[in-house]
């Protein structure tokens, strides 16, 4: 079967391997699912609902959600078989956000899942004149619900528009989260997401059958597509929120996938929590513990050892890991990091631990895969985002701005390339570049391409192009490399550089606040405020020690003079309204925090 559309992927999977449990979660602890036959079934019906409710191709309907849930799927899949268009969105912004997304996409319909979310569209909706209808994933009274939209009937209208449909022409608008400015709108065909599909399909250790666990938000490009990836797979997936993954009851220990895709942050704050209990182990205990990380200090993909270090392995594995691999559900072949820079402390520990981690390198605008590491041996070298994946193209180019030696902006040539920016043509010229006929796209990344001992060339982020700073002394900084090293210590939660137009670089640190607490215990500190934690001497003169550690890592023009530790978080959301410090996908807003932070940059560059 040939597949040039995203449904089709349900129909491969129906026709070659239907399975007992296509998608599903847990509702009051127990699991629900959805057979291929039920997903495919219900989707062909809700699109003919959705067609006599005057849906037509063309159309844009939002879809809002705190949780991945099989109606997400059920309606996607429904909307993409007669050519309405899915327009996802990030259910923590405000109803501001909501009216500018949902004008500039002149969405008709929305629907939405539980908690304050169809308050929020309802609100929205006054200022949005094209938005007639909210329906609703959890039963509301007096509100129209998504199974309203199931029909009986013929489906021959259904089927007339799935084969009309131009697998070159747009399937999906996802907004940008973006770092500065208004949300863009990213149009991206069936072909390109397609193409993305079938060229990562070879690199998932998986097979029919197989477990995963889906907690990322579907509105982000990384796991909408991912969606689709595991129904061509014909994977077992089983929806899941973060907030009860570990533990023995947890959804890893019930659910034992044998694949799930991530952020780095989780796997930090689940390696945060293993060092913390390792901290309070005693005596041999904790001996073993720390002795056992210590071992794969210096380990690397592929790495084969021998002698007495090969059993000094295996006693690890056996005393520590395997207790790490047991509480990952025991039967991890692979996850893939992406979203955000993977710490390589991070993927060499869990690899090590034999939980294989391999990081992704994309964005929105390509659909989104541009390189990932690969599993197979050869492939993956620690510290890169791997080679570009089949039919992808990547440039350094450096006849835009100043860098250093080796790097420039990366620039990517692939199917995967979107159709352009929704309602933007001047901003799609913007990320738009001709280089012998053909078009490249901008990613605003700063990279290298490095080699290894068998001649793989892969990829290397060295930094965002806007976010490069420049010393009063003209030295460009790359902050990234440097934020990344600092949140390898267990004691340092969120991280931002500052320097641009100063003499020297500075750090706003948020410390780990839980690591922290226990740390202030060890150390005989009976100090319980946070407020005042950062304030303590021993406490700064313990995080001054951290960045003495880091700084001989760097040139001397990136090395960090001084610091601040600040006793709050960064959010992706405020709660009092005020603009949140990081975006949707967990990326620093640096002009927002530089504001914020204004006072407290000042009193840094005092110091000195």
């Amino acid at each position: 079967m040939q597949i040039s559309k995203l449904f089709d992927y349900i129909y491969y999977q129906q026709k070659n391997f239907p399975q007992d449990h296509c998608i599903g979660h847990y509702i009051g602890g127990k699991l629900v699912k959805y057979s291929t036959n039920e997903v495919l079934t219900l989707s062909r019906k809700i699109a003919l609902g959705m067609l006599d409710v005057g849906l037509k191709p063309g159309d844009k309907v939002g879809m809002v959600s705190y949780k991945n849930r099989p109606e997400w799927v059920i309606m996607d899949l429904a909307m993409l078989q007669i050519g309405v268009i899915n327009v996802p969105v990030y259910p923590t912004i405000t109803s501001k956000e909501y009216e500018y997304i949902f004008n500039d996409a002149q969405i008709v319909a929305c629907i939405v899942g539980d908690g304050d979310l169809f308050d929020k569209v309802n609100r929205a909706k006054e200022s949005v004149p094209s938005l007639k209808t909210i329906y609703t994933f959890d039963k509301k009274e007096n509100q129209p619900f998504w199974m309203d939209l199931i029909h009986e009937g013929d489906q021959s209208e259904v089927d007339r528009l799935s084969k009309e449909i131009n697998p070159n022409e747009m399937a999906v608008l996802i907004y940008t989260s973006g770092t500065t400015g208004e949300p863009k709108g990213v149009m991206l065909s069936h072909n390109n997401i397609v193409s993305n599909i079938n060229a990562v399909r070879p690199l998932i250790p998986m097979n029919a059958g197989d477990r995963s666990l889906s907690f990322l938000p579907m509105c982000h490009v990384f796991e909408r597509v991912v969606s689709y990836a595991y129904l061509y797979i014909g994977a077992n997936v089983t929806f899941v929120g973060t907030d009860n993954l570990g533990g023995d009851e947890g959804d890893l220990k019930k659910v034992k996938p044998h694949f799930f895709t991530t952020v780095p942050r989780l796997l930090e704050k689940v390696y945060e929590k293993i060092y913390n209990k390792g901290l309070g182990l005693t005596g041999i205990k904790k001996g073993i513990f720390f002795w056992a990380l210590k071992q794969v200090e210096d380990y690397e993909y592929d790495k084969k050892y021998s002698g007495i270090k090969a059993i000094k392995m295996k006693l690890a594995d056996k005393l520590i890991f395997s207790k790490w691999r047991e509480a990952l559900g025991g039967n991890v072949k692979g996850i893939i990091t992406g979203a955000a820079p993977c710490p390589e402390k991070i993927a060499r520990v869990f690899s090590a631990a034999g939980i294989p981690v391999r990081e992704g390198y994309g964005m929105t605008e390509t659909s989104p895969a541009i390189s990932i590491t690969r599993f197979d041996k050869g492939y993956a070298l620690l510290g890169t985002v791997g080679p570009a994946i089949e039919g992808v193209e990547i440039k350094i180019d450096t006849s835009e701005g100043e860098y250093r030696h080796g790097e420039g902006e990366i620039i990517v040539n692939g199917p995967n390339v979107m159709l352009g920016y929704y309602n933007k043509a001047d901003k799609t010229a913007e990320i738009m570049k001709e280089i012998d006929g053909k078009q490249w796209l901008k990613t605003g990344d700063v990279g290298m391409m490095v080699s290894n001992d068998i001649g793989v060339q892969f990829l290397k982020i060295t930094d965002r192009k806007k976010e490069l700073l420049k010393t009063s002394g003209g030295k460009y900084v790359a902050p990234s490399p440097i934020e990344s090293k600092l949140k390898e210590d267990f004691l340092v939660e969120q991280v931002m550089v500052v320097g641009d137009n100063q003499k020297y670089i500075t750090a706003l640190i948020i410390p780990a606040k839980d690591a922290l607490m226990v740390w202030c215990e060890r150390h005989h500190l009976n100090l319980q405020n946070l407020n005042d934690i950062v304030k303590n001497k021993e406490v700064i003169e313990k995080y001054q020690s951290i960045i003495n550690k880091y700084n001989p890592e760097f040139n001397h023009v990136d090395q960090i003079k001084s610091f601040k530790l600040l006793p709050t978080t960064w959010e992706p959301t405020k709660s009092d309204g005020s603009e949140a410090e990081l975006t949707p996908t967990m990326k620093l807003k640096r002009r927002v925090i530089l504001k914020k932070y204004e006072k407290d940059i000042a009193e840094m560059y005092a110091e000195k």
